[in-house]
C-alpha cells in the first residue's frame, strides 16, 4: 500500500479523507454491471481512485453506435467483448488493482451468485428488466446499489438499499418505480442521448461509490437526483428514510429467441422467413429491410403474418421493441418459431 500512496496523494489530502480512507478503497470490491455509457466513465474513475477489486459484467460487444458515449472503446475494438476490453485497458491504467471481467448476461439464474463476490453494485444498464433484477437481487442479498439512468438530456442518480443505523434499509428502485412497461420507453439507441450526459451521470455514480466506501459526505440514499443537461439544473427529491416495499423473490428472466444479422441473411437466402417491422411509420419510411409493417402497439390486432409456416423474424431499431413483441407473441402462440433481430436495424446497418 505504501508504494501506491504517491498515486493517491491528492485524494488523501482531502478534508475528511486519509490513508485509512484509501485503505478502505483498496479493500473494497465493486461490481459494475453494464460497460456502456454509464459503466465506462464510472469504471474509469473507480479504477483511477484505487478500488481494490473492480468487476465488470457485460455480455455485449463493441459496436460503432456505442463510440460516441462509451469512451473506453475505439473503432479498432468493434466486435470485441466490452467486459474484456474494459478490464484490459483499466488494468493498464492502474496495475495496482484487480480487474475481473464477467462476460455474461445477468439473469435471475446467476445474479445472486455473482453478487456474493462483491460489497457494492453500480448499475450501468439501459433496460428496465435488468434494473428491476439488479434492484431485487441487491435487496435480497442486503447489498447497496448505485443507480444511474439517462435518456436524451435527462439523468438520474440514487443509492438504493443502504442499511440504516436502526437496521432498516433505505428506499429502493421499486419504491420510486413500482413497475414500468419497458416497451413504452425508448432506450438510448431509439430515443437518443447526449454523450456528455453519460459521462456526467457515470461520474456521479462513481462519486457515490467512493462516498459510501469511505463514509464521507452526504450519500444519495433516500434521495433521487435529477439532472437536466440542457438547462444544467438539478434537484434532489427526498424519498424518505426506509423502504416501503417487500421483495421476497427475483423476477424470472425471460429469454428472447434471437437471430444475428448474419443468421438472418443466411435464412433469407435459403429457406426464407417472414419479416415484421414493429417500428413506427416515420422510422420505416427512413429505412427498412422489407416485410410486414405492424407497429408494436397494433401487434396483437394485426397478426395475420402468424398464418405462415415459415420462421418469423421481428425487427425494430435496437432489438428492444422486437424483443417485447416476441415475448408477447410467444405467450399467445408458444408453438410458433418467432425470433427478434439481435441489435435491430442499428446492427443491420453497421454490418450489411
Amino acid at each position: 500500500m505504501q508504494n501506491n500512496l504517491l498515486r493517491y496523494t491528492c485524494q488523501i489530502a482531502l478534508p475528511g479523507f486519509s490513508e485509512a480512507s484509501q485503505q478502505q478503497l483498496q479493500e473494497a470490491r465493486v461490481l459494475v454491471v453494464g460497460a456502456g455509457g454509464l459503466g465506462c466513465p464510472a469504471a474509469q474513475y473507480l479504477a483511477a481512485a484505487g478500488i481494490g477489486t473492480l468487476g465488470i459484467a457485460d455480455f455485449d460487444v463493441v459496436s460503432v453506435g456505442n463510440l460516441h458515449r462509451q469512451v473506453l472503446f475505439t473503432p479498432e475494438e468493434v466486435g470485441q467483448h466490452k467486459a474484456l476490453v474494459a478490464c484490459e485497458k483499466l488494468q493498464r491504467q492502474n496495475p495496482g488493482i484487480k480487474l475481473v471481467p464477467h462476460v455474461l448476461k445477468v439473469t435471475s439464474d446467476n445474479i445472486l451468485a455473482l453478487l456474493q463476490e462483491y460489497d457494492l453494485v453500480l448499475d450501468g444498464t439501459d433496460n428496465f428488466d435488468t434494473k428491476y433484477l439488479l434492484n431485487d437481487a441487491c435487496v435480497l442479498a442486503g447489498k447497496p446499489l448505485v443507480y444511474g439512468a439517462i435518456y436524451q438530456f435527462d439523468g438520474q442518480v440514487a443509492v438504493w438499499n443502504v442499511r440504516q443505523p436502526d437496521g432498516s434499509f433505505s428506499p429502493n428502485y421499486r419504491d420510486v418505480y413500482p413497475m414500468v412497461d419497458d416497451s413504452q420507453v425508448p432506450n438510448c439507441a431509439e430515443g437518443g442521448v447526449i454523450p456528455t450526459l453519460a459521462g456526467m451521470i457515470g461520474c456521479m455514480q462513481a462519486n457515490e461509490v467512493i462516498k459510501f466506501i469511505t463514509k464521507t459526505g452526504d450519500l444519495l440514499a433516500g434521495k433521487l437526483l435529477l439532472v437536466d443537461a440542457l438547462s444544467m439544473q438539478s434537484r434532489v427529491i427526498k424519498l424518505g428514510k426506509a423502504t416501503k416495499t417487500s421483495i421476497s423473490a427475483l423476477p424470472q428472466t425471460e429469454e428472447v429467441p434471437t437471430l444475428s444479422v448474419q443468421e438472418v441473411k443466411q435464412q433469407l437466402e435459403t429457406e426464407g422467413c417472414v419479416l415484421v417491422d414493429v417500428r413506427n411509420q416515420a422510422e420505416r419510411d427512413t429505412y427498412h429491410i422489407g416485410g410486414e409493417h405492424v407497429p408494436l402497439e397494433a401487434l396483437t390486432e394485426e397478426a395475420a403474418f402468424l398464418a405462415s409456416d415459415k420462421p418469423i423474424l421481428i425487427y425494430c431499431a435496437s432489438g428492444k421493441r422486437s424483443g417485447e413483441a416476441v415475448k408477447r407473441l410467444k405467450k399467445m402462440f408458444p408453438e410458433k418459431e418467432i425470433y427478434s433481430l439481435e441489435g435491430g436495424m442499428k446492427a443491420w446497418r453497421e454490418q450489411v
